[in-house]
């Protein structure tokens, strides 16, 4: 049992590495294994393409994002759609994954995240990927940051678990600056 947990370690790191035979395992658990490397292989080679929460109506596309000039996160173009930190973890592998999207938006024009402040922990949150697998996150809890803080907990986790964050603006509107007070961070937990 000690050679399949060292090959799906390996083969969760993405090393494109095969799986071999070995004498103290059966060709049954070798093909079990292999079949486990191989799914994890198609999902590190996927993105996600859509998001759907249904207790908030939340049901829209989702889009490849990187930086900024500034080094901040990008925002979607389309106040009806989300972003995916494209830089960071796919949504279903192993660390935090990132998808942010509007609220509040200019002229009260209505913006994907507009609910998202009403979001409860338990929750449920699918993501689908370009290789048609969905992946079910529940959400675990709900906190607020300000946009001046060190978000690397938001960005990187380091427990061997699969999570989702979502983020959007919340607060007051500050005129001067032309952004909100607030980040609401949403931290939700794949489901195996």
């Amino acid at each position: 049992m000690k050679n399949i947990t060292k090959i799906l370690w390996l083969g969760i790191l993405g090393l494109g590495l095969s799986v071999f035979v070995l004498d103290s395992i059966s060709y049954a658990k070798a093909a079990s294994v292999a079949k486990k490397v191989q799914t994890i292989s198609i999902l590190r080679n996927s993105t996600p393409i859509h998001i759907e929460i249904p207790s908030i109506g939340v049901n829209t596309n989702v889009e490849s994002l990187g930086l900024t000039n500034d080094g901040t996160m990008e925002s979607p173009l389309d106040p009806n759609s989300t972003g995916w930190y494209s830089l960071g973890t796919i949504p279903g592998d192993i660390g935090s994954a990132v998808i942010d999207g509007h609220s509040g938006y200019k002229n009260k024009k209505p913006a994907v995240f507009d609910n998202l402040t009403k979001i409860k922990v338990g929750d449920k949150i699918y993501v689908k990927n370009t290789n048609g697998i969905t992946n079910t996150f529940i959400v675990k809890k709900l906190k607020d940051y300000d946009p001046n803080t060190d978000a690397t907990e938001i960005f990187t986790s380091s427990d061997g678990l699969s999570h989702l964050n979502l983020i959007t603006c919340t607060g007051d509107w500050n005129t001067e600056e032309q952004t909100h007070s607030k980040r609401l961070v949403v931290f939700a937990d794949k489901i195996i």
